[in-house]
């Protein structure tokens, strides 16, 4: 017994050592204590056990003994199978900043880091915009207009979008600007969202394009003549990056610059021979000034020795000779302007680069450091508000449309794909709402801009597929009554651009987190790169103790002991404390993954998109605590946080679980389930409890349909356009009231008081009233309740002839 007893002592105190990270001479204090215990009271074979770890350790983790014999066999070893970070990558690497998803790597993430930076929201300013401009401009929108029958945006709102500076919010007011906060950019975005075509004109200019590679980049020559231009909507950008040949892979473009010389206006001038050819290029087929991304080349030595000089950008007035621009490309479901540009022997001069001449060759550069910020910003922004949207539309729809004598909206089928379509819509506005703010708190986030464009599209994607199945026909019949078809339709767009989705899961977020945000691997390739070995074995063993921690961490946590201290209220303290958890559990994987597959870890990359996915996941759920944790919860967010955390939790340890069944190395991943996972699967799939729930509130007028709707345009009162979201609040005002009436009559004419052919709702109405069932009163409003919904159910016919482009080649059917 006193055997044991020693052995579990033993053990419960080498895991808090390992749990702190507290480093070897702790350890060997425990393991020679128990040793010498053991040895008095219990087994000599187990103080045996306990002086051989005492001695291992010394050996191998104090550094007087390590550096002598152990440091420079695994220095060798880690150069031959450490992979190989190219240039490319490294400057990819170099870009941006690390944050809460360094801390997700950790094993133990500090959450008083996270809470510090507090969301105050907008300024009086920003907000007034939004209010205002914003909600003026949505309404000029009449999406079958814009998306059919123009298939562009109207005159007027193109003169007030410029009016009102809309292409220059992230423009210095001294250059005549907005100079808005990457939350007031959320913001707008989000407004706009509900037309697809109108939030993608604004986001792209004000997201990667000349505008930003300007501020950050350009020469005072070239910021005073062209900012003022771009920010009062005199030049319209765009930028040509992607073509034929390049598309996710950005840096493969074959798009060339020649250095030469040529005679302009008699003067003999340096500059580049431009030959490319770019497509889905947006704005493209109006810009003014065109961003373009190329290779650049010296061969004849004009600018000194280096002859390839790598991936430059350079901004090209639209009537450049040479340049052919202004077709367009039909972007499904939304053909917002996007088009081709080509250029053959194109001659710019050296000073048309960004930046002069001495930016040459630093593109790729340029490239990262702004998209990692741009992309955190538009398209989950836009897939935010396009989320809201779905949730206002889907939950009004579902509360007045009835079937088999009550609102679809009651029925635990329709109610599922609801709930998802809320937790989806508070998800991603929590995301977005907290990442910019970390921009403007000065962060330049990469890893989570690719956690942002990836999950937060795809939830778009999913809230658009969801909608349209509640609606059923009323949403798969185009018209100008559809308000749900183009963008579920465009939805696709934002799964492709800006680094297509695939790519974006599979490569990105776990392979630049691998090394970015880990907190030892970009420390031991540096140190492998400058031969450093004191450097390395720092380095390399605070590493092997970060893995022993997040083992120890792992393995307690799982059996609820020595859970995380986190600083949440009791509503939300158990899902941060499963973050915490699987912080450590994740942690201890991808090092698994990095030490088993080294170099061949790039290759596998469904083993990545799985490490990427626990990752994304964890930072979606610490984003919705802390968008908890600042605002004032409403009646009904309590469900909408439970239903969005399980949600994304669940995520995680499906993640894992698929990650161990698959980890090539099977020992390796046995020993990790029973380390990460001991009890089995703890996480589910919200129960239907909390779907009705949340399916109920927001199909009804309840204080979080109105949080969820706050950031769109809820409201009819601004513009000439029907605000379908508006519609829809305001008949849920009524429905209570309503439901009552539909089952009275109902009641009455299942009682036979009514005629039997009263089949309608109308006329049940009328029956009811000549049968003193309703008052004047209750048969007037309804009356006026049962044509609204009419309206709101209706659906577009069209003559015969509407869809042929070709009228002559209708064929009458007819006719004999």
């Amino acid at each position: 017994m006193m055997t044991l007893i020693l052995f579990v002592v033993a053990i419960a105190a080498l895991l808090t050592v390992m749990r702190r990270e507290a480093g070897a001479k702790p350890a060997i204090a425990v393991m020679v204590i128990a040793g010498v215990l053991s040895l008095i009271f219990a087994s000599g074979w187990l103080a045996l056990i306990l002086l051989l770890g005492a001695a291992g350790t010394a050996a191998c983790g104090l550094p007087g003994f390590r550096q002598n014999w152990l440091t420079p066999r695994v220095f060798k070893m880690f150069k031959k199978v450490a992979p190989k970070v190219s240039e490319t990558e490294k400057v990819a690497l170099d870009a941006g900043t690390v944050g809460w998803d360094g801390e997700l790597f950790t094993g133990q993430p500090d959450w008083h880091s996270l809470l510090a930076s507090r969301n105050a929201g907008l300024s009086h300013e920003e907000q007034a915009f939004v209010d205002n401009q914003c909600t003026r401009a949505i309404a000029m929108c009449n999406p079958w207009d814009v998306a059919v029958e123009r298939a562009d945006l109207p005159p007027e709102l193109w003169d007030f979008l410029k009016k009102e500076g809309f292409f220059g919010m992230i423009i210095p007011k001294a250059y005549g600007g907005l100079e808005f906060s990457a939350k007031a950019q959320s913001a707008v975005l989000q407004k706009l969202a509900s037309n697809e075509s109108l939030m993608v004109s604004v986001g792209v200019p004000n997201s990667l394009g000349p505008g930003e590679l300007l501020l950050k980049y350009g020469t005072e020559e070239q910021k005073n003549h062209y900012l003022p231009r771009l920010a009062d909507g005199r030049d319209i950008p765009c930028f040509g990056l992607t073509g034929p040949r390049a598309g996710s892979d950005a840096t493969s473009l074959p798009d060339t610059g020649i250095v030469c010389k040529r005679k302009i206006k008699g003067k003999e001038t340096l500059g580049l021979k431009l030959n490319f050819e770019k497509r889905w290029i947006t704005l493209a087929p109006i810009a003014t000034v065109v961003g373009l991304a190329f290779r650049m080349f010296d061969p004849d030595g004009l600018l000194g020795e280096e002859k390839d000089r790598g991936i430059t950008c350079a901004l090209i007035p639209r009537d450049t000779k040479g340049m052919e621009i202004g077709r367009r490309h039909c972007p499904i479901g939304s053909p917002f302007l996007n088009g081709p540009i080509k250029g053959k022997d194109v001659f710019i001069p050296l000073d048309y680069i960004i930046g002069g001449p001495d930016m040459a060759g630093e593109g790729w550069r340029m490239l990262v450091e702004c998209l990692s910020v741009g992309r955190c910003i538009t398209l989950p922004s836009g897939a935010a508000g396009a989320a809201a949207f779905a949730t206002g539309t889907a939950g009004g729809f579902t509360r007045i449309r009835r079937q088999f004598n009550t609102p679809v909206a009651e029925m635990e089928g329709v109610q599922e794909p609801l709930a998802r379509i809320a937790a989806r819509t508070y998800i991603a506005q929590a995301a977005v709402n907290q990442t910019a703010n970390m921009i403007d708190n000065g962060e330049k986030p990469a890893v989570p801009s690719a956690i942002l464009k990836y999950h937060l599209t795809e939830m778009q994607r999913d809230a658009m597929t969801d909608a349209m199945d509640v609606h059923g026909g009323k949403t798969v019949t185009l018209g100008p009554k559809n308000y749900l078809g183009t963008g579920y339709s465009g939805a696709a767009v934002s799964i492709t651009v800006e680094g297509a989705n695939i790519m974006t899961r599979s490569l990105m977020i776990f392979g630049q987190g691998a090394i970015r945000c880990h907190p030892y691997v970009l420390r031991e390739l540096d140190a492998k790169d400058k031969n450093d070995i004191l450097a390395f074995d720092k380095a390399f063993f605070s590493h092997a103790g970060l893995i022993f921690g997040n083992a120890a961490r792992a393995f307690t946590q799982a059996l609820h002991i020595g859970l995380a201290d986190v600083p949440f209220d009791s509503d939300s303290r158990r899902y941060a404390q499963a973050v915490a958890r699987f912080s450590a559990a994740f942690g201890l994987c991808a090092d698994a993954a990095m030490t088993t597959l080294g170099s061949k870890l790039k290759m596998r990359e469904l083993i990545s998109a799985r490490l990427g996915d626990i990752l994304s996941n964890m930072y979606l759920a610490s984003m919705v605590l802390k968008q908890w944790h600042e605002t004032q919860p409403v009646q009904g967010e309590k469900e909408a946080m439970e239903y969005s955390l399980i949600t994304l939790l669940a995520n995680v340890e499906q993640a894992l679980d698929d990650f161990l069944s698959n980890l090539p190395n099977r020992p390796v991943a046995i020993a990790l389930r029973a380390i990460t996972m001991p009890l089995g699967r703890r996480w589910n799939k919200p129960d239907d409890e909390r779907t009705r729930a949340l399916a109920q509130a927001i199909s009804k007028d309840t204080p979080i349909r109105a949080k969820l709707l706050a950031p769109i345009w809820h409201s009819q009162s601004e513009g000439p356009e029907e605000n379908p979201v508006a519609r829809y609040n305001d008949l849920l005002k009524d429905n209570d009231r309503a439901e009552g009436l539909y089952r009275k009559a109902n009641k009455a004419y299942s009682m036979g008081k009514l005629p039997m052919e009263a089949l309608h709702p109308e006329d049940r109405f009328e029956a009811a009233l000549k049968a003193d069932v309703f008052t004047k009163e209750d048969a007037d409003f309804m009356r006026m309740y049962e044509k609204l919904v009419l309206d709101m159910l209706s659906v577009d016919d069209f003559p015969f002839d509407a869809f042929a482009q070709k009228k002559e080649s209708v064929i009458n059917h007819n006719v004999a």
